[in-house]
């Protein structure tokens, strides 16, 4: 039995009823890990060995118990930006390379009492800035799908190795983009929750407003599984929620009979690939089939997403970055000649090119004679971006849109053009300016490589894109698809 190929739903039951154990399961991903790996690099940290000695622990636990956690014995990947107690957490930036919180991010204690199994700490753009993995300060991640091409970002790491089939799930951050963009490059389901359904206590801040933790999976059930253990209020992050508990797999399996689906026109135009386009119309006129209404709807004001995007998202990176001084942890220039001095080498030192530039562009929104000329009229853009997307949602269920414009695409092919790099987000920012949660769902291959698409609901409605979505993807087969080792 290839364990490997299991789905975090199929692997629990097997545990659950005590046909495999914890042990097995890992044993069948490191044997997978060993033959792929080397050739993507999805891992800052690699803690397979310890996931072994772990799962055989679990292995003692579990003949004793009766009512067995979901994930109980579940290997899972950790984006390297999510704090792990006595485990590195690098960012993938030099200025923290050799730092160990001494605090787990409350989505880890949440995992921890499951009972998970961590396979390591996953590669991303440094501080998560990037939409490629290209901007880490220690290598680039490959697409599992094609060695030559990248696998997005900025949690690319995590997406390429669930792609890879060498681990079955793994966490990552979205901040515009950053889980559903590599998660349709890689060719598997990323889900970015309603901002405050998650807690980001313990996430390294890139844009407060703006950052969620979600999890990437094989399926869409197992999306739904993790986001309802990650999910809830917690007291040490002030914007997380409290809401009714949701168990967010009953939504699997449900009808869509009825189900209104917004197609808005605008991003289906200009600078789209025309074979992704074909993809994803090709699944909205399945969902009618089986019962949907495909409405067009129009959301103008989307279009200033990128723009407003890239003036708040830096002013807020530029604030939080500022703790990065070489005082208090993280990396310290050797050489200087004073406190003035040794914060600018520590920085300059310790900050790749993507995270200096988008600290010097936010700084310069929030300057005294530019704040209200650019970061305020970015707000107001925003706040008119959540209003459109409010209005739809009074005659819409659920919005469909392509995730990426295009495939992935090769390494090196954007990373001396900013600006293009910047659009690869370009269906993907305007889901994280207006707070709402979004799914990226593989829906066909072009040149056999994955193509994703995205569905949007309004904020807390995640259950109703578990629906649709898993809806979809039982009418075909694209998640049980993997590269070739």
């Amino acid at each position: 039995m290839d364990l490997w190929k299991k789905s975090v739903k199929e692997l629990s039951q097997l545990i659950s009823n005590k046909e495999v154990k914890p042990s097995e399961v890992v044993e069948s991903f490191i044997k997978r890990k060993e033959d792929i790996e080397p050739k993507i690099n999805s891992y800052v940290t690699d803690l397979y060995e310890k996931a072994l000695e772990d799962a055989k622990i679990k292995d003692s636990q579990l003949s004793g118990m009766n009512d067995i956690p979901p994930l109980f014995g579940i290997p899972i990947a950790i984006k390297d930006n999510i704090s792990t107690k006595g485990i590195k957490t690098t960012c993938s930036s030099k200025i923290l390379e050799n730092y160990v919180p001494p605090f787990n991010a409350t989505v880890i204690e949440k995992l921890n009492n499951q009972g998970y199994i961590i396979t390591g700490k996953t590669n991303l753009d440094e501080f998560a800035m990037g939409s490629s993995t290209e901007n880490s300060a220690f290598f680039v991640t490959k697409n599992p799908w094609d060695l030559e091409r990248v696998p997005g970002g900025s949690s690319g790491g995590s997406a390429a190795c669930v792609g890879a089939g060498i681990v079955p799930a793994s966490l990552g951050s979205d901040t515009g983009g950053s889980i559903r963009q590599p998660a349709a490059f890689c060719g598997v389901v990323g889900l970015k929750p309603t901002y405050g359904r998650v807690s980001r206590y313990g996430l390294v801040a890139f844009a407060s407003s703006l950052d969620q933790i979600g999890p990437i999976t094989r399926t869409v059930e197992d999306s739904a599984i993790i986001l309802n253990v990650i999910a809830g209020k917690d007291e040490r992050d002030s914007t997380s929620r409290d809401l009714p508990a949701v168990d967010f797999t009953h939504a699997i399996g449900k009808d869509i009979k009825g189900i209104k689906i917004g197609i808005p026109k605008e991003f289906f135009s200009e600078g789209l690939d025309p074979q992704i386009k074909e993809a994803v119309l090709s699944a909205a006129k399945q969902l009618e089939k089986e019962g949907a209404e495909i409405v067009e709807i129009s959301l103008p004001t989307a279009k200033y997403a990128i723009e407003a995007y890239y003036i708040i998202a830096p002013s807020e990176a530029s604030s939080n970055l500022a703790r990065f001084d070489g005082v208090r942890y993280g990396y310290r220039a050797k050489d200087y000649k004073d406190l003035d001095d040794m914060y600018s080498k520590t920085r300059d030192e310790g900050f790749g090119a993507e995270v200096k530039r988008r600290i010097m562009l936010g700084t310069y929104s929030l300057s005294s004679g530019y704040y209200d000329a650019y970061y305020l009229k970015a707000q107001k853009v925003r706040t008119l971006i959540y209003q459109e997307f409010m209005k739809a949602f009074e005659n819409v269920d659920v919005i469909l849109t392509p995730t990426t414009p295009d495939v992935a695409f090769k390494i090196g092919e954007k990373s001396n053009d900013p600006i293009q790099m910047y659009l690869s987000d370009i269906f993907t920012v305007s889901i994280n300016m207006a707070t709402v949660p979004a799914i990226s769902i593989p829906c066909g291959f072009k040149d056999n490589l994955p193509i994703g698409m995205q569905l949007i609901a309004k904020p807390f409605n995640e259950e109703i894109l578990f629906t649709v979505g898993h809806y979809y993807e039982r009418l075909n087969d694209f998640y049980k698809r993997f590269p070739d080792g």
